[in-house]
């Protein structure tokens, strides 16, 4: 009986120990956490953009940033070198509606500035690679370039910047996780979607659990303005919502964010592997 009993609390012990996730939040940690997660390989930074906007009636203004940080943790966990650096809820946006009142925007101008600023810092206190990359569409053509500004700057140092774009969008000839899977969705009969619908409520759902991001008793009218050119004879819905966002749900939230996970970890290993732009052969 005591040799089952050790067993069990071995066992649990055991489990309890593989739930924990590992230590790659940095405001989470002290310096001195921080200065050894480096010292032992953990030489990446992950600045990770979010964002904040209305997004329907049924998802908290915050769902970028939520999305962002839960989302930079299991790609920290699954690149296994990476620290994540505290998510900046602000974007490229000027969204400004009374009828919305959900919208905090930066300029183009400013939300370059400030994350030319972090990834310096973190180069500055040891980090060796920073990663940068959004969730919000506004943002995505700063961040490439401040990424290639400050990779041409310090990679003759032995560190560099890049800018992850397989996470959001990607390009043309490589798409990144968001239209690949919204064509999972067009091919297995899903409706089309755009802001707030059903792959933004989707994330949501099942990174929130039961954290409320997602107003769950909103779902079954949560329909906005349709995608693509509006009648002008039909009245808008404006409800922050492009598409139709009812058939969400945590399965395909999952889905979608195993998907950018693995977009991302992909390409920061392929983009970190690369010579930088301009270096010579």
């Amino acid at each position: 009986m005591k040799l089952s009993l050790l067993a069990l609390a071995l066992a649990g012990a055991a489990a309890f120990a593989q739930s924990r996730e590992p230590l790659v939040d940095f405001e989470m940690m002290t310096a001195q956490e921080v200065k050894a997660a480096i010292d032992s390989g953990k030489t990446t930074a992950i600045v990770y953009n979010g964002g904040t906007e209305y997004r329907g009636p049924q998802n908290v203004n915050g769902g970028h940033t939520l999305i962002a940080r839960e989302t930079a943790h299991r790609i920290a966990e699954k690149l296994g070198n990476a620290i994540v650096a505290p998510t900046l809820a602000y974007s490229v946006n000027d969204q400004r509606d009374k009828m919305l009142p959900g919208t905090i925007g930066l300029t183009p101008e400013l939300f370059a500035a400030i994350n030319e600023r972090i990834a310096e810092q973190l180069l500055a206190i040891g980090f060796k690679n920073v990663v940068l990359m959004g969730d919000h569409g506004g943002g995505q053509k700063e961040l490439a370039e401040v990424a290639t500004k400050l990779d041409a700057k310090y990679s003759p140092q032995g560190m560099r910047v890049v800018f992850c774009d397989q996470v959001y969008a990607g390009t043309k000839e490589h798409p990144g996780a968001q239209p690949t899977f919204e064509k999972w969705l067009a091919d297995n009969g899903y409706p089309s979607g755009g802001h707030g619908a059903i792959s933004d409520t989707s994330e949501m759902i099942y990174l929130g659990q039961d954290k409320g991001w997602v107003r769950m008793d909103k779902l079954p009218t949560a329909v906005g303005d349709p995608v693509g050119k509006r009648d002008p004879n039909t009245p808008r819905v404006h409800n922050g919502i492009t598409g139709d966002a009812r058939r969400a749900s945590a399965e395909l939230g999952k889905k979608f964010i195993d998907m950018k996970v693995d977009y991302a970890v992909r390409e920061i290993n392929e983009l970190l592997a690369s010579k930088p732009a301009g270096a010579a052969n």
